[in-house]
């Protein structure tokens, strides 16, 4: 028997139905949610921001149209700079984030006029022309955001760069009122006239919180190392001039003093240095006969003669930089540019970009007691050495003094190295003059401190026709965790690889490379297919090394990326009874080589060892069939100054399979040619680069009583 149900239209009769007031109840409450959702939606996707987004550019409105900001007389004052600043302690550097670029962001404040209570400005100038091409230059970079929410760092658009002509406590009260402010942390500003009479301090007098100051005049004093930044005093001429190119080399003056309102007691020491040596020191000062203004701005004279400024400057080797009221002095940028060497006497000044500049290279400082001794100290410098310093000095110029912008971006670069110091420009970035380089590779002296390991290496491996020993050695390389690539180099022009299907089946791309002639060169050659920047030069018969091994040393490598990294190490050794170098394989605890048959190397000097190898070493090895090796190593240590670096105690190579005839350092021969190589190298280069160190590098817990599973190298090979 069954029971008869319901059914309407709705459904089962068995289900409840909601009463109407609660239909509407449920819906209302839904609707709400919904445009709840919406309306969050809209507002965290819609653009927004605590101050105004728009781009900072003075084109949208002079100067005049900007809002007008009046300072009540209780407007809060920041404290005056703090000197225990330093970047971990008031910068706050977790604000910057990474970013795949590894480059700040910096947002300019919209430009504002700020008046007292009484209307007045306060500053006498507003924005200088100076100030606005700096701004102008940053928000045109790569550094400039309009997002404040993204910025790591704030640059107010008042104008500080002259301190006469600000108003102090109206400025630091307009600093105070900043909507970032939060006491100047991540602020930086920038001055170039600082203090004022009759003292004249070396640091801007506005107090500042815990601002970074790019400051024209730091003394030891007041300079904040490793926080601030010292940067030159612009020179409007280096805008208004254009100095023709002159090529380092004698000048017909050896010292000039251009500088007008030199001390007293230093323009009469000047005056008896030109009495004892003549012509050779040109002692100008302003001309006393010319009417004022810009034209007479741009003259100098010595006793009635009238000589073109900065002009003149190019015609002397050595230029006097004195201290005048304050320490930075534009004259240091008019000299520059004219090539010419700065002799700069100012005790306890803070050079421009000193953080990152080798002035040694490009200037002569003197303390100020020794100025009576200018002319013997300088007398004292080798010709070639004032040439290389005129050069270094021009370029200095170009590179860092030539416009606001330049001064500009190389303050930000400084703190962008400061926040990024792994992707931080090196020493040779800042202070070598840009080469030609290859375009397809770059050298590893310019190489981050770290080079990343996600690329991995290629393994070259030169053979010729063991081919048994050849599949070991690429079925061992390719259990490396770090190995990216193999390339065989076949040297054989007499016999052909073997087939594909033969080949060891590996999990990374491998590829054969065929010889047009058997030469020990080939394995140095800079193949297209050479892709990474690490290079494991390897013999077909180096059997015996361990994954482990191999993956340590290309760790090893990352380190140093600018050093040979092998196994077996090498010394050269003088001797004495035969007056001349020898090759010593025998165990030591020096090394000065390591044999590149197993050896890492930046790929960069397979082109060095192939076009820039100099006289007929490459021949000489392609025809003795040897020292191929101990070119590279010749090669490198010229280059680098640096030894190599050997790893894991292994010091021989070891292949039971090799014969006398198949192994070509097995000849009885080999030493005595080796020894002959190193002193036929020696002579081509002119002298011994290479060095003898006393260390290897061994993996950490490499002996220690510890479990196997702990130590992440733990198949090290024994000797």
């Amino acid at each position: 028997m069954y029971a008869s149900g319901k059914y309407s239209s709705r459904g089962p009769a068995l289900i409840p139905r909601m009463k109407t007031k609660h239909r509407i109840y449920y819906i209302a409450l839904f609707s709400v949610v919904l445009l709840g959702l919406i309306a969050t939606g809209m507002f965290q996707f819609w653009p927004h921001s605590i101050e105004s987004s728009a781009e900072w550019t003075l084109e949208k409105g002079s100067v005049h149209d900007a809002p007008l900001i009046r300072l009540p007389a209780s407007s809060p004052i920041p404290e005056r700079g703090d000197l225990s600043c330093r970047m971990h302690t008031c910068f706050d550097v977790y604000r910057c984030g990474y970013n795949p670029k590894n480059k700040i962001k910096v947002y300019i404040y919209p430009l504002q006029r700020f008046v007292d209570e009484f209307g007045v400005p306060i500053s006498s100038t507003g924005l200088s022309r100076e100030y606005n091409d700096l701004l102008s230059a940053i928000s045109d970079s790569d550094f400039y955001t309009d997002d404040v929410t993204r910025a790591c760092l704030f640059i107010p658009s008042i104008d500080v760069l002259n301190q006469n002509s600000l108003r102090i406590r109206e400025t630091a009260q307009a600093l105070a009122m900043l909507p970032r402010w939060d006491k100047g942390m991540n602020h930086l500003l920038f001055n170039m006239l600082p203090g004022g009479p009759p003292d004249y301090n070396t640091a801007l007098d506005v107090p500042r919180d815990r601002a970074l100051l790019a400051g024209g005049g730091f003394s030891t004093w007041t300079y904040r190392q490793g926080y601030d930044v010292s940067i030159p005093v612009y020179s409007p001429l280096s805008a208004d001039v254009m100095l023709p190119e002159r090529q380092p080399g004698p000048r017909r003056y050896f010292i000039l003093s251009s500088q007008t309102a030199i001390h007293r007691e230093y323009r009469a020491e000047l005056e008896r240095l030109k009495e004892e040596n003549g012509e050779a020191l040109l002692l100008l000062d302003k001309c006393s006969n010319l009417s004022q203004g810009a034209a007479s701005a741009r003259k100098r004279c010595y006793k009635g003669q009238v000589y073109d400024y900065p002009q003149i400057l190019q015609e002397s080797s050595f230029c006097v930089v004195l201290r005048g009221a304050r320490l930075g002095q534009a004259a240091l940028s008019d000299v520059l540019q004219a090539g010419c060497v700065p002799v700069i006497l100012a005790d306890s000044y803070i050079l421009p970009f000193s953080e990152v500049l080798d002035w040694k290279r490009a200037s002569v400082v003197i303390p100020e007691e020794k100025l009576s001794e200018m002319y013997t100290i300088l007398k004292s410098i080798p010709h070639r050495q004032v040439e290389e310093m005129q050069r270094q000095a021009h370029w200095f110029w170009e590179a860092y003094f030539s416009s606001m912008k330049a001064i500009g971006l190389t303050t930000l670069q400084i703190v962008n190295d400061r926040i990024y110091p792994y992707a931080a420009r090196t020493y040779e970035q800042w202070n070598n003059p840009p080469v030609v380089k290859w375009s397809s590779v770059n050298s590893p002296l310019f190489l981050p401190l770290i080079p990343p390991r996600a690329p991995g290496f290629t393994a070259v491996v030169l053979t010729y026709d063991r081919v048994e020993s050849l599949f070991r050695v690429i079925t061992e390389i390719s259990k490396v965790p770090s190995l990216a690539k193999l390339l065989v180099v076949w040297n054989n022009q007499n016999k052909s690889p073997p087939e594909e299907s033969l080949w060891p089946k590996v999990g990374v791309p491998l590829k054969v490379v065929r010889t047009k002639e058997n030469k020990l060169s080939n394995r140095f050659f800079p193949y297209d297919e050479i892709e990474t920047e690490a290079v494991l030069a390897i013999d077909d018969d180096i059997i015996m090394l361990t994954s482990d091994e191999l993956q340590f040393g290309y760790e090893v490598w990352r380190e140093f990326p600018d050093r040979l990294v092998g196994y077996p190490g090498r010394l050269h050794l003088w001797d004495h009874e035969m007056g001349k170098w020898k090759y010593e394989s025998e165990w030591t605890n020096e090394v000065s080589m390591v044999l590149t048959g197993a050896a890492f190397y930046h790929k960069y000097f397979n082109y060095l060892y192939t076009y820039k190898m100099p006289g007929d070493i490459k021949n000489w090895v392609d025809a003795h069939m040897n020292c191929e090796d101990i070119a590279m190593n010749f090669l490198v240590a010229n280059i680098t100054g640096k030894a190599p670096i050997k790893v894991t105690p292994r010091k021989k190579f070891k292949c039971p399979e090799c014969t006398a005839i198949d192994g070509l350092s097995l000849d009885q021969t080999h030493m005595v040619e080796r020894s002959e190589c190193i002193n036929k190298f020696a002579s081509v280069f002119g002298t011994m680069p290479l060095k003898v160190v006393e260390h290897r590098a061994d993996p950490v817990l490499y002996k220690d009583d510890f479990p196997e599973k702990l130590k992440s190298f733990p198949n090290i090979g024994s000797l």
